[in-house]
């Protein structure tokens, strides 16, 4: 079993938090060569509680409710903040896009690029591929750990793009349907897509209907062209693309309060709505307040602590959800910090955040008996 040890923390930092610094267990994917002989690791995937995310969606439509998603965001939805995310209204939370071909191949890259605990639920993994072969290898090793795999045509970036990923699928929607068709044939969790618009809204009808075609379980729609940063949200081409389908639309764009989504929802009639910056902002943003609180910032960094997550993902992270609290010269001293510890020790001694408080011994003790296998 592969352990995945905490970063290091000098030592007064570490004895006053009270910080469990062994080593915390994460599972990496069993390589081919892995399977015929199960290890903790399989034995742990097995008695990992499977989450019915499509029955999730009925539900939700039954009672005149929608599903609230975490996006998949490059370098920042990682397992800590999808674990606080999802005690502030969060339904189903997607990993970071991860390229296919490097996760099948390599060893480093799984490990890398993806880890979990056996208590984390409503997890989706999302790839970027070029290739069914591709995408289908990686859903099988994916399938054990996660709830449901969606196939990523909707990055923009200009690498992606180059290399086949992400919106360049969106220029040839039979392709796409071969990956979900391929996928589906080997694993028996749902396959999901989600995209950027096409400028023509028969070419992203086209996309949406032969993706549902081929099983894909729902559909996740940024209303936006791949070439489109910051222009308005195409609403109208969300509302018309949910018409046209049977299974659950989720819209994704400009979500940076609950009343943003629960606009959304009403003029789209979408089944879902996936924010990606407004959560990173706000991780309560679905629990309806439209500011960070700090005992949710205080939640993430101790979370990322008791998870190993590196200092420049937390750094990043936090400064986010101090943005808006904080001023010029506050945001230039904490920009400059350059560990963990001197982020814990300056929201401490700056901002009386992390007292020393049972209800912190206790978050610390939770998330170390969560992230155990």
């Amino acid at each position: 079993v592969r352990r995945r040890p905490h970063l290091p923390l000098h030592f007064p930092l570490f004895f006053l938090l009270g910080l469990n610094m062994e080593e915390t267990c994460l599972p990496s994917v069993a390589s081919e060569s892995d399977k015929s002989n199960p290890t903790d690791l399989d034995m742990a995937s097995m008695a990992r509680q499977r989450v019915d995310i499509p029955a999730l969606f009925r539900e939700r439509a039954a009672a005149g409710s929608y599903v609230k998603i975490s996006a998949p965001m490059v370098r920042y939805s990682k397992i800590a903040f999808r674990n606080v995310v999802r005690r502030h209204g969060v339904d189903v939370a997607y990993t970071p896009m991860i390229v296919a071909d490097s996760f099948v191949r390599s060893t480093h890259a799984r490990e890398a690029d993806f880890e979990t605990s056996n208590a984390e639920s409503s997890v989706v993994a999302q790839f970027a591929a070029a290739t069914a072969a591709d995408f289908a290898d990686a859903c099988e090793l994916m399938a054990p750990w996660v709830d449901a795999i969606d196939l990523n045509c909707g990055c923009p970036q200009k690498w992606a793009m180059a290399e086949g990923l992400g919106s360049h699928l969106t220029l040839n929607p039979h392709k796409v349907a071969d990956m979900v068709k391929a996928a589906t044939a080997r694993v028996s969790i749902p396959i999901t897509v989600k995209i950027r618009i096409r400028d023509k809204l028969s070419d992203t009808l086209e996309l949406a209907r032969r993706a549902e075609a081929m099983g894909a379980a729902w559909l996740s729609v940024h209303g936006r062209t791949p070439k489109e940063r910051h222009h308005p949200v195409h609403y109208d081409v969300i509302e018309t693309i949910k018409q046209s389908l049977s299974i659950p639309v989720v819209a994704n764009g400009d979500v940076f309060t609950l009343a943003d989504a629960d606009r959304i929802v009403q003029t789209t009639g979408v089944d879902g709505v996936m924010a990606a910056r407004g959560l990173l902002t706000n991780p309560a943003l679905f629990d309806g307040v439209d500011l960070c609180p700090k005992s949710v910032i205080e939640e993430y960094v101790l979370e990322g602590i008791n998870t190993g997550t590196h200092f420049h993902t937390l750094h990043h992270h936090v400064a986010f959800m101090v943005e808006k609290q904080f001023g010029r010269i506050e945001r230039q001293e904490f920009n400059r910090l350059t560990s963990n510890a001197a982020v814990v020790d300056y929201l401490r001694s700056r901002h009386n955040m992390l007292p020393l408080s049972a209800t912190i011994a206790h978050t610390l003790a939770q998330g170390a008996s969560q992230l155990a296998l």
